[in-house]
């Protein structure tokens, strides 16, 4: 029997099918983990029910001017939001990223230095688009469907007792198909001062089923983000005032007016540079969880106002929106961010 002769050749056949088997391919992409910033402060070991204890803040898209009003379409699983200075909303997609979906948002003529796009978005019970458009100065409706996306609009509201709304900012439907929204100066060039300003507060209005629109509230200096409770019987509208920084709460008694207005949590202490941010954009989910945009973030309320915790990324937060995916969606300045919740 002859001895068996080493073959270097036969060594680095066994060494490659050793690695290949053993080994990823190099050509084999490795998919990254999504940028992961800020913090969340746990107030209350009970948030631990509603945001997941491991979860982190992931940066999805970034670069925008100002991101705001994402608003989460179930009919495809994507998230629409605005940029209000780039006049464009852009939508993003699990595995597709972000790209612009519809450009001009809410400044339809001819462009001016400051071109303000649309601000809140929601969809009405159709599935139509409804948009909040701060140079326009009205609240319309999107005419193509949702999956071919046109810039031709329908005036759902522009004023109130004949004088043109400042710039409607934020918005919401009832299940009767009442919408419920808010009017800040903050779309108009010189805002409070703003020579084109013909109504002289800052109001919160219902378009009524029948076209017409109803004046609630004139009382708030800055009303912002605006939510129904489940059972739409409390309507909670926020303050984006430095000077009072609160979210307020609103019985809804018949016929839609508005009693019992009082401070839901109030938030003007905290108001300052290490904590970035005004009352702003509002959620609520199922259980009556009210997550609110403020200083720090995303707060997070039982629905008594007691605070459980903050998400913040570490930029002032402008809305959110609950994704039909379990996750938080946030757009925070340049952001658009999200967070896993429930355990």
């Amino acid at each position: 029997m002859k001895n068996c002769q080493y073959s270097p050749l036969l060594a680095a056949m066994a060494l490659f099918l050793w690695f290949s088997c053993g080994q990823k391919s190099p050509q084999e992409p490795v998919a990254e983990a999504p940028k992961a910033i800020g913090k969340i402060e746990r107030l209350s070991p009970e948030l631990d029910a509603i945001v997941a204890p491991d979860a982190k803040i992931e940066v999805l898209a970034e670069g925008y001017n100002w991101s705001e009003g994402p608003v989460w379409v179930a009919d495809g699983g994507y998230l629409l939001f605005s940029d209000v200075p780039e006049n464009t909303v852009f939508k993003w997609k699990e595995g597709e990223g972000a790209s612009v979906y519809l450009q001009p948002s809410g400044f339809t003529g001819e462009k001016t230095e400051k071109r303000e796009g649309a601000n809140g978005l929601t969809l009405d019970a159709a599935g139509r688009l409804v948009l909040c458009q701060h140079g326009d100065r009205r609240v319309a409706r999107m005419r193509a469907p949702l999956g071919e996306p046109k810039p031709e609009f329908e005036t759902l509201a522009d004023q109130w007792n004949g004088k043109r709304f400042n710039s409607p900012n934020d918005l919401c439907f009832d299940r009767q198909g009442n919408l419920y929204f808010t009017d800040p100066p903050y779309g108009l060039p010189q805002q409070m001062d703003d020579p084109g300003k013909e109504i002289p507060f800052q109001g919160v209005y219902r378009r009524n089923t029948d076209g017409s629109v109803d004046m609630l509230i004139d009382s708030l200096s800055r009303p912002n983000g605006i939510a129904l409770s489940p059972d739409e019987k409390t309507l909670y509208v926020a303050n984006s005032d430095f000077g009072r920084a609160v979210w307020m709460a609103y019985d809804i008694a018949e016929g839609g007016k508005l009693v019992n207005g009082r401070t839901f949590y109030d938030a003007t202490a905290m108001v300052g540079e290490e904590l970035k941010g005004l009352p702003d954009g509002l959620k609520v989910d199922g259980n009556g969880v009210v997550f609110g945009t403020g200083p720090g973030g995303v707060w997070v309320f039982k629905p008594d106002g007691t605070a459980l915790g903050r998400i913040d990324p570490g930029e002032a937060t402008a809305n959110c929106a609950l994704g039909g995916d379990g996750y938080l969606y946030m757009t925070a300045d340049m952001y658009l961010c999200r967070v896993k919740l429930g355990n």
